[in-house]
C-alpha cells in the first residue's frame, strides 16, 4: 500500500486524511498548527514534525493549503519540497489558488520527473468529513488517472477538467456562483421573514420550486432552518468568510485577464466585502452572510 504524505489539516484537509487512514493507506500528516496535528494523529495519522519529514519515503503527497504563496513556500524553491522528492512521487494539491500558481507548480514538478496535478475541492466541511468531496482536476491524463485511487478515498466525483491549472479555473467559476446564490439565497429568505414567513415554510416552499439551489437544499444560511450546518452553530466551522473572499478575488483576476464580463461575481465580491469588514465577521462561514440582510433587534 502507498506511503502518503498529507500537508495542511484544516477544516478541510483533517477529514481528507482521516479518510484515507479509514481506506487503508498509511499517512504521516503535518500541519503548523498543533492542535490539528494531534486531532490528526487521533484520526490514525502519523505525526510529521516537519513537512520534509511527513514526505521522507512518500509515494504520494497531498496538500491543502489557504493560498498560492503558502502552495509555492511549501514546494518551490531550493528549499521546497521538490527538492526532497524522488521522481516516482506523485503530488496532489487541492489547495484553492491561482491558475498560473497552479501551472508553475506543475511544470516545476516535471522538470525533476515528479507527476503533480491540481485538484481543488467543492463540497465543504460536511463533504470532506463524509468522503463525498467533488475533485475539480488539471494536469496530464496520467497523472490525473494516477490520482484517481487517492482521490476517491476522500471524495464521490472525480473531473478531469483539462491541463495543468484547469482544475483551478472550474474551482472559481463554481465558487463564484456559489458565492451568488448564497447570497440571492439569504436575500430571498430575508424578505420572506420580514413579511412574516416562517423560514423553514418558505426554504420548504422554494426547494419545490423554481427557486431551489445548493445553498438553500444543502447549507441553508438562516439559523434554526436546518441542522448540522453552520448557521445553525452561530456560523462556527466551515468556509470561512476570508476564504470566500479570496476565491472571489482569484475570480475577479482571472476575468480581468480574459476580459470576461462577470458582474454578478463582482457584485458578490463587493457583499462578502462589507460583510468581512471585520476580523470576528471573516472568521465566520460564509453563510453568516444572511447577517448583512438581517434587521438589528428591535427594528
Amino acid at each position: 500500500m502507498e506511503k502518503i504524505a498529507f500537508i495542511g489539516l484544516g477544516n478541510m484537509g483533517g477529514p481528507m486524511a482521516a479518510n484515507l487512514v479509514g481506506s487503508g493507506y498509511s499517512v504521516t500528516a503535518f500541519d503548523l498548527s498543533a492542535p490539528a496535528l494531534e486531532q490528526a494523529v487521533a484520526n490514525g495519522c502519523g505525526r510529521g514534525e516537519s513537512a520534509e519529514q511527513a514526505v521522507h519515503g512518500a509515494d504520494v503527497v497531498i496538500s491543502m493549503l489557504p493560498s498560492g504563496d503558502a502552495v509555492k513556500s511549501l514546494y518551490l524553491g531550493a528549499r521546497g519540497l521538490l527538492q526532497a522528492l524522488d521522481a516516482h512521487t506523485l503530488v496532489i494539491d487541492c489547495s484553492t489558488i491561482s491558475a498560473n500558481d497552479a501551472r508553475q507548480l506543475i511544470a516545476a514538478a516535471g522538470e525533476r520527473d515528479i507527476r503533480a496535478v491540481d485538484a481543488p475541492v467543492s463540497g465543504g466541511t460536511a463533504a470532506a468529513a463524509a468522503g463525498t468531496l467533488s475533485f475539480m482536476c488539471g494536469g496530464d491524463a496520467g497523472s490525473v488517472d494516477a490520482a484517481r485511487p487517492f482521490l476517491k478515498a476522500m471524495g464521490a466525483n472525480i473531473f478531469h477538467a483539462g491541463p495543468a491549472g484547469s482544475g483551478q479555473v472550474a474551482k472559481i467559476c463554481n465558487n463564484m456562483l456559489l458565492a451568488i446564490h448564497m447570497i440571492g439565497t439569504a436575500e430571498a429568505l430575508q424578505l420572506g421573514v420580514d413579511n412574516g414567513l416562517d423560514p423553514k415554510v418558505l426554504s420548504d416552499i422554494m426547494k419545490a420550486s423554481s427557486g431551489g439551489n445548493w445553498s438553500l437544499e444543502k447549507y441553508n444560511p438562516y439559523p434554526g432552518v436546518m441542522e448540522n450546518v453552520p448557521a445553525s452553530n452561530s456560523y462556527a466551522g466551515g468556509f470561512a468568510v476570508a476564504l470566500m473572499l479570496k476565491d472571489l478575488g482569484l475570480a475577479m483576476d482571472t476575468a480581468a485577464g480574459s476580459a470576461s464580463s462577470t458582474p454578478l461575481g463582482a457584485l458578490a465580491k463587493n457583499l462578502y466585502q462589507l460583510h468581512g469588514g471585520t476580523e470576528e465577521n471573516c472568521r465566520l462561514d460564509f453563510s453568516s452572510i444572511q447577517n448583512l440582510f438581517r434587521r438589528p433587534a428591535g427594528d
